[in-house]
């Protein structure tokens, strides 16, 4: 496969470098001390991390722009310019990976060209490989098109996202959850009691197993809205545990911070709706004591299940947001990094810029807090089950 970059052939000056529409920037994230920018080939030549300078560069590369005119842009803005060896040297390079428009894809499992000095490249973290089929673990595809079955799925509930519509159902949400917390103690105990009734405790069990299926596909759908591209859809087990899943291609590549808060918001904010019903038939309607009970129960640990995937640790929804909001990638690994060498006193640490210093501590300080709080709440609940329990 040739490596000649496209325009090498005519003068490099006015030659105006594109980028292939399946190429995805992402916005700059803290990873360390450094501040980096993902690169995402979506017809499966791979991730990369690049640098601000090298991003400065790539993301002017629209077919608008001649190199005399990004590096005139650069030399503004970095007080250098970049010389032809260079401008060379940086198109075979994202040639050789097939980013550039006209130029070859890579041949999958080939190997990558070394990065120029000029731009330097690092493969992203490998995406974890999918599992194959076995008794005890596996994963299988429930659609062929997980795209397009979600691209129905917005056509169909896309409206609810509409704040006309989001709001009230919000505010909904908010009210349940308050009856939830006033009545907890009496929630707890019949929750407690669904445990001997077999009957009502597969019933709930399913109900919740739809919840956490219809938790996935919100996320689906709502990255769908925002431009996303949904892989797959499917059902994996680590048995006895079988769960549903559901693969956003290009979540760290959506339009805006808001846009992906929202996608990983999604699938709890999914548990809660799907409570509302229930919640309303456990307050107004004539039911036997069994059934009102177990609907209590089922408000509860649905409440729970939801409220659990908020925690800020990995691999919660919980812990995207908060990747989100701190603007990082590997936000828990580089945490702990930071904060070893903070409590060591190492220079190093002061070395780093104040917005990652910030970043490191504020989310150190909420997960130990949410962890606290965890911890809070499981201590509880068994205190409360043992009261229930003993004899008075």
């Amino acid at each position: 496969m040739s490596t000649t970059p496209p325009g090498a052939a005519r003068g490099l000056d006015e030659y105006r470098p594109e980028l292939r529409p399946q190429v995805l920037l992402s916005d700059a994230l803290l990873q360390g001390a450094a501040t980096v920018h993902l690169i995402k080939d979506t017809s499966g030549g791979g991730s990369f991390r690049v640098g601000p300078k090298e991003h400065f560069l790539i993301a002017r590369m629209d077919g608008s722009r001649s190199l005399t005119e990004i590096g005139e842009e650069y030399a503004r803005e970095y007080g250098r310019r970049l010389d032809g060896a260079r401008w060379q040297q940086i198109l075979r390079m994202l040639g050789t990976r097939g980013l550039l428009a006209g130029a070859p894809s890579p041949t999958p499992g080939a190997a990558a060209a070394p990065a120029a000095p000029a731009v330097a490249v690092a493969p992203a973290a490998p995406a974890a490989p999918a599992s194959g089929r076995g008794l005890l673990r596996g994963s299988i595809r429930l659609v062929a098109d997980a795209d397009a079955t979600t691209g129905r799925l917005h056509r169909a509930v896309g409206f609810l996202l509409s704040p006309g519509w989001m709001v009230p159902l919000l505010a909904l949400v908010l009210a349940m959850e308050a009856v939830v917390a006033v009545r907890t103690g009496e929630l707890l105990d019949v929750t407690v009691e669904l445990f001997t009734n077999p009957v009502l405790l597969v019933g709930t069990a399913t109900l919740l197993w739809f919840s956490t299926a219809l938790h996935e596909l919100a996320h689906g759908v709502v990255a769908r809205h925002h431009g996303g591209t949904v892989a797959e859809i499917g059902l994996r087990w680590r048995l006895p545990v079988v769960i549903m899943y559901c693969t956003v291609d290009n979540y760290l590549y959506l339009g805006s911070r808001w846009q992906r808060i929202q996608t990983a918001a999604a699938g709890a904010v999914m548990n809660l709706l799907f409570l509302l019903p229930f919640c309303a038939l456990w307050l107004f309607a004539p039911l036997g004591a069994a059934t009102h009970d177990a609907l209590g129960a089922l408000l509860l640990l649905g409440s729970v299940q939801a409220l659990a995937m908020l925690v800020p640790l990995p691999p919660l929804d919980g812990y995207r947001i908060a990747s989100q909001l701190c603007g990082a990638t590997e936000l828990a690994a580089s945490t702990l990094v930071y904060l070893r060498l903070a409590a060591r006193r190492d220079p190093v640490a002061a070395g780093y810029p104040r917005r990652a210093r910030t970043a490191y501590r504020a989310y150190g300080l909420g997960a130990v807090l949410a962890l606290a709080a965890v911890l809070a709440a499981a201590l509880a609940a068994v205190v409360a089950v043992a009261h229930h329990l003993l004899p008075t």
